[in-house]
């Protein structure tokens, strides 16, 4: 009954039109009311609770890094890079997009702030070199999902807190995966490219200027060995990796590449404010929303709902990517993170489940959703950037959906695909 009464409240909200931050904090003061008390001061309490952790203050540090790196010029470099290695091969725009979403993801950690910056750069170059718009897009949509997997991942931070598990973990875990979702763009590409008649290829670049280009991008290629290298060698913790990488990016910014100007810099600083206060209220929210989860006892219910399948870890895993694939059509994935990582860990614990292989899968399945309408944060970026039709950038996307989805099987089917690797570093 208590599900029940949240779940409508939730969903009702949503219908009406509300934030999903005010719909959270409304559905938590209905399971007040239906358990008969209700205490402004706790709501306060909880949402100031919510805030005040200091893993969180890396999303602010990793949003400001990716602004810098957008309006400091590393993406674009990036990208440069990418083409003049790639550039000649038939389709080669799309591996470049394919290359550039995986190296920007090493730096942003942000799949909407990694989208926009792929649309933005290659749309233009992949419609003059006669691309298919809608396969193009959903190329691009698809790339720009991989940000929240390869560290420094965003999600990964929220996820760590809100299932209190590892960060460090967690990003080391989402390597892998990360390259084997660019593996599969790729593979999936390939099939897409590779009868198209209307393509024009780039002329094949000297070693010259390809050695230029990569000299060019170093300074952005630093950043990620420096994170992982750093995080490994236990020199610094995710919150204090956030900070050095949004150092970084601000003086390569101004100081190398000479990009950031005074009224950059302001416009980088409000950008970075408004998203960490969309994120953060959120999070205070959803704080909210946990406490009355817990004090309704909501994970105890679930786990005796999914009883029968705590005996099989793999049917289990299934029937969660079922429904987490069924929640991210219609929500976000940080919210879908902050209502369900609680709720789902007891369940998770009880299977014997490896809690980060579980938070591996849980983000990459919620990235998915961030493709698939009617929510489609991403599909609305990549969409509006690049003014094509919503209906042909969903076409375009579908096939890369798919090819996820069956990546995500196999790695329920055989986790060490995700565990083995994470075994090599601890």
């Amino acid at each position: 009954m208590d599900v029940a009464i949240f779940l409508a409240a939730l969903l009702g909200f949503m219908a009406l039109g509300f934030p999903i931050a005010f719909a959270l904090l409304f559905a938590a003061i209905g399971i007040m009311f239906h358990l008969s008390f209700f205490d402004p001061q706790i709501i306060v309490q909880n949402m100031l609770t919510g805030a005040d952790n200091f893993a969180l203050m890396a999303v602010p540090l990793f949003i400001l890094a990716g602004e810098a790196m957008n309006e400091g010029g590393m993406s674009r470099r990036m990208v440069n890079m990418a083409a003049t290695f790639v550039g000649h091969i038939k389709g080669g725009l799309g591996y470049v997009a394919i290359m550039a979403s995986i190296l920007l993801a090493a730096l942003s950690g942000s799949a909407v702030a990694d989208a926009a910056a792929l649309a933005s750069i290659l749309i233009p170059m992949l419609r003059n070199h006669g691309y298919d718009m809608g396969e193009s897009t959903g190329l691009i949509a698809a790339g720009g999902i991989i940000g929240p997997i390869i560290p420094p991942s965003i999600s990964f931070i929220i996820f760590g807190v809100a299932a209190n598990i590892s960060v460090t973990k967690l990003f080391i875990a989402g390597i892998v995966p990360g390259l084997l979702m660019g593996l599969t763009l790729t593979a999936v590409w390939w099939f897409s490219v590779r009868r198209s008649t209307t393509i024009t290829m780039a002329p094949k670049e000297s070693l010259s200027v390809r050695m230029k280009a990569l000299k060019d991008s170093a300074w952005a290629l630093l950043l990620p060995v420096i994170i992982i290298g750093g995080l490994r060698g236990g020199i610094f913790t995710p919150t204090e990796a956030g900070a050095v990488a949004a150092v970084y990016a601000l003086f390569v910014g101004i100081a190398i590449y000479g990009e950031i100007k005074l009224e950059n810099l302001y416009r980088v600083l409000v950008n970075t404010a408004r998203t960490t206060s969309v994120v953060m209220f959120l999070v205070a929210t959803a704080m909210v929303a946990s406490y009355m989860i817990t004090l309704a006892d909501l994970p105890e219910q679930l786990i005796h709902m999914l009883g029968p399948l705590t005996d099989s870890p793999t049917l289990l895993m299934l029937s969660i990517v079922a429904l987490l694939t069924l929640i991210g059509t219609s929500m976000d994935l940080t919210p879908t993170i902050l209502i369900l990582a609680p709720v789902l860990m007891p369940v998770i614990e009880k299977a014997g489940i490896d809690p980060t292989y579980f938070g591996v899968i849980f983000v990459i399945v919620g990235c998915a959703g961030l493709l698939t309408p009617p929510v489609g944060t991403v599909l609305n970026v990549v969409c509006g950037v690049a003014r094509v039709r919503m209906e042909d950038v969903i076409k375009g996307v579908m096939p890369y959906v798919l090819a996820y989805t069956a990546m995500v099987i196999l790695m329920v089917i055989f986790p060490q695909i995700v565990l083995a690797p994470l075994h090599w570093f601890y």
